[in-house]
């Protein structure tokens, strides 16, 4: 169960994103500057990502900056969960 959800978290986002990017090119246009910057968010922040292109299209205002946050949140959290859950493994023993 756990290498399910560890494979849904890196494969889920960037599956949303090829399929989005096919469905809707001019949003991708109209939310990043260049294509690098959507590559390297790909690449790296995904969950970012998707949230950037879903709420940059008529600028960065008020509640859109709370899905920005939960977008970084969730990022970070799926960089840090692999260290949190090993702990134990890697104990020493007492």
């Amino acid at each position: 169960m756990c290498c399910l959800f560890a494979t849904l978290a890196l494969v889920g986002p960037r599956a949303a994103i090829l399929v989005w990017w096919l469905i809707d090119t001019s949003r991708w246009e109209a939310a990043f500057a260049n294509f690098w910057w959507a590559f390297a968010g790909f690449i790296f922040a995904p969950w970012t990502t998707l949230m950037w292109a879903a709420v940059a299209r008529g600028g960065v205002t008020g509640f859109d900056w709370f899905w920005l946050g939960l977008g970084i949140v969730a990022d970070i959290s799926s960089w840090t969960s692999g260290a949190w859950s090993g702990r134990k493994r890697y104990a020493p023993a007492t």
